[in-house]
């Protein structure tokens, strides 16, 4: 019996997608973990007063914007799997993530002022370029990876 290499292909393409749909259901789970703690995070906010303190507000705006991330990166597994463009997606996820890192930034916790001022000008250097990707992403019509069948008839 001969071992062909297109059957160990296919093999490896299910065993990939099932790998894939586990990643995205651990997203979700890891979603509905960090929703739980953000409930968890305003109570215990409300409950001691601390709900106008500008840092514990800061803290639960850095866990919101996390929770997004995560969604999209659940959004950018599930294009993946179906082979839909993930660009727009990822950059979503960037431009969440660097407004995250702006939002949280305090120059007080570097060991001086230069990493500190590094830091903000990477901040503005990634925020500015990923800006610029989104419009010229939102301009440029993306096609799927793989053509419809119908299309190859």
């Amino acid at each position: 019996m001969a071992f062909e290499l297109e059957d160990f292909a296919a093999n490896s393409e299910r065993i990939m997608r099932w790998l894939e749909m586990g990643a995205a259901y651990f997203l979700v789970a890891l979603f509905a973990i960090g929703v739980f703690d953000l409930g968890l995070s305003l109570y215990q906010l409300l409950v001691s007063g601390r709900f106008t303190d500008p840092d514990a507000v800061i803290d639960l705006i850095d866990t919101v914007l996390l929770l997004l991330i995560i969604v999209e990166v659940f959004q950018t597994v599930v294009a993946f799997s179906r082979n839909e463009p993930v660009i727009r997606i990822v950059i979503n996820a960037a431009l969440i993530a660097i407004a995250r890192k702006v939002i949280s930034y305090r120059p007080g916790e570097y060991q001086n002022i230069e990493e500190a001022f590094v830091a903000a000008g990477s901040f503005t250097l990634l925020l500015a370029v990923l800006v610029f990707a989104f419009f010229v992403i939102r301009r440029v019509d993306i096609e799927p990876l793989e053509p419809d069948p119908g299309e190859l008839e």
